[in-house]
C-alpha cells in the first residue's frame, strides 16, 4: 500500500456509531475500507425540505432494515463484493460545510478507487457527492436522476444548496444529465433545461407507455453518476418522503430503468435519497433498505470489478 492510501485509510472511521448500525449488519462483519467495492455514506442532513420533514431520519432507518435483507438479493450475492459503512456525515453548520465533508469523504473513497453509495438525507445531499467525484478529477461523467421534481432551480427561498436546486448545481458545472419520471416543474426549470440541454424522460412517458429501458444518447458520457429520490416512485410504493407525487414509477420499473443504464454505461457511484420514515411503517423503511441492495446487485452483475 502506498503512502497516500495509508493517510487515507487513517481517515476512515472504523466504527459506526452506535445507533448507525452497518449495512446488512445481521450477516457481514465490517471488513476493511480497501476490501470493499460499496462504501456507504450515511448522511442526516436536512436543512431546505419546503413540505413534509423526516429525511434526516432516512439513513438510520435505512441502515437498521437492511439487518433484515438476505444476502442472496434474488439473482446474486452483492455482499461478496465487499460492503464498507463509514459513520453518519457531520451536519451541523452551514450548507457548504456539510457539502464540503460529503464531498471530503467522497474524494477519499474514490482516490481508492471504490464506490460511493450515499443514503440521505435531503437531495441537496448528492451535490456533495458529486463535488467529491470532481475533486478527485472524475470529471468525465454524466448523472442520471430518478425524481418527481427537476431540482433545477438557481436557488429556493433564497437557499442555492436547497434540494430544489442540488441539480442546478451539476449542470453549473458542466457535467450531462437525464432525468427519468419528473412530473413536477416550474417555467424556470422548464428553461433551465433546453439551456443546459438535459436529457428527460418524464413520467407521463415513462409510466403510461410503461417504459422500463432507456437507451442514452450516443454522445452521453461512458461513466454515470445514479441518483433516486424516493419521490420518484410512486407514492403507493413509498409514501414515505416529504415531497409526494402521483403518477410515479414502479418498483420494477425503477429497477429496469437502472438496469438498463447499467448495461450501457459504467456506474460510479449511486445514491438514495429524500426517504422519510413514517413511524410504525417499518415496510418502507425495507423497502429503501432493498432498493440499496437491489441498486448493488445490479452493479455486480453487469459491470466487473475493477482490477
Amino acid at each position: 500500500m502506498d503512502p497516500a492510501t495509508e493517510v487515507m485509510m487513517d481517515n476512515f472511521d472504523q466504527l459506526v456509531a452506535p445507533e448507525y448500525p452497518i449495512f446488512l449488519g445481521s450477516e457481514i462483519e465490517q471488513p476493511s475500507p480497501q476490501e470493499a467495492r460499496f462504501h456507504i455514506l450515511p448522511v442526516p442532513y436536512e436543512d431546505s425540505v419546503s413540505y413534509g420533514g423526516g429525511t434526516a431520519n432516512g439513513p438510520k432507518s435505512i441502515l437498521q432494515a437492511s439487518w433484515q435483507l438476505e444476502t442472496w438479493d434474488g439473482q446474486s450475492n452483492p455482499s461478496e463484493l465487499g460492503i464498507y459503512t463509514h459513520q453518519p456525515i457531520n451536519c451541523h453548520g452551514e450548507a457548504q460545510a456539510v457539502i464540503g465533508r460529503i464531498a471530503a469523504l467522497t474524494y477519499e473513497i474514490a482516490k481508492l478507487g471504490k464506490m460511493p453509495v450515499a443514503l440521505g438525507g435531503e437531495h441537496s445531499v448528492t451535490w456533495g457527492v458529486i463535488k467529491g467525484l470532481l475533486d478527485a478529477g472524475i470529471d468525465d461523467f454524466g448523472v442520471v436522476q430518478i425524481d418527481a421534481h427537476a431540482d433545477l432551480r438557481d436557488a429556493y427561498e433564497g437557499n442555492p444548496y436547497s434540494h430544489a436546486s442540488v441539480m442546478k448545481r451539476i449542470v453549473d458545472q458542466g457535467v450531462p444529465l437525464f432525468q427519468l419520471g419528473i412530473r413536477a416543474f416550474c417555467d424556470e426549470e422548464r428553461q433551465t433545461r433546453e439551456q443546459f440541454g438535459v436529457h428527460y424522460l418524464d413520467a407521463d412517458q415513462l409510466v403510461p407507455q410503461q417504459i422500463n429501458q432507456i437507451e442514452l444518447p450516443s454522445d452521453f458520457p461512458s461513466r454515470v453518476f445514479f441518483t433516486v429520490d424516493v419521490d420518484g416512485l410512486d407514492p403507493s410504493v413509498f409514501p414515505s418522503t416529504g415531497t409526494p407525487v402521483p403518477g410515479g414509477l414502479g418498483w420494477y420499473q425503477t429497477l429496469s430503468l437502472f438496469e438498463s443504464v447499467a448495461r450501457q454505461r459504467q456506474i460510479i457511484g449511486f445514491d438514495v435519497m429524500e426517504h422519510a420514515p413514517i413511524p410504525g411503517f417499518h415496510a418502507y423503511d425495507f423497502a429503501a433498505s432493498m432498493l440499496v441492495y437491489k441498486l448493488m446487485g445490479i452493479v455486480q452483475r453487469t459491470q466487473p470489478a475493477p482490477v
